[in-house]
């Protein structure tokens, strides 16, 4: 399948609010502390706009994984497929997997996980700036719902348009919050 297909039938959709997130997120967390119980997992957080109090989201529950930087993330990665998800893409440090894609279209609870190093968690100082400075979450929700009908079939595009306001406030949260992930 194409991207483009990909992109007509998964499209970003926004919804109000949820409070089924947290929820799905916290039901998820047990399972990957399950299923990853012996790889050095030093922190499982709920990021991305459904772990913002408040604002509209894709229904899509994202996950941050961070282990130990000397273990080999291949041998997670191998459970992690062997237990449902589907490796979306693999980098130096990183990797990310899905859950909830189906060739009919979402499930009911989909999920994006992000397999990282401890410390590669700049999601966790955005998701707290947004939760504590109500009015950069409202601009934030209005560019998603602004980007959303120019992008509905185009992530990446979706995902570019918001990266200048992701880093402005990212940078922010970090010098606020200096020190409070380490």
């Amino acid at each position: 399948m194409s991207l483009e297909e990909l992109w007509e039938l998964f499209p970003i959709v926004l919804v109000a609010h949820s409070d089924k997130w947290k929820a799905y997120y916290n039901e998820m967390e047990v399972f990957l502390k399950r299923i990853l119980s012996g790889c050095p997992v030093e922190r499982i957080s709920h990021i991305g706009s459904t772990a913002i109090a408040g604002i509209w989201a894709k229904d899509i529950v994202d996950i941050l994984i961070e282990v130990s930087e000397n273990f080999d993330m291949e041998s997670a990665a191998k459970i992690m497929e062997k237990n449902g998800f589907i490796r979306m893409s693999t980098e130096t440090g990183r990797m990310s997997f899905n859950r909830g894609y189906k060739k009919e279209g979402f499930a009911e609870k989909v999920f994006h996980v992000h397999l990282r190093y401890a410390g590669d968690h700049d999601e966790l100082y955005f998701r707290d700036y947004l939760n504590e400075h109500a009015q950069v979450a409202r601009e934030y929700e209005a560019l998603k719902l602004r980007l959303w009908k120019l992008f509905e079939h185009n992530r990446d595009a979706y995902t570019g348009a918001k990266t200048e306001f992701i880093r402005k406030w990212t940078e922010e949260a970090k010098r606020v919050y200096a020190g409070r992930y380490r």
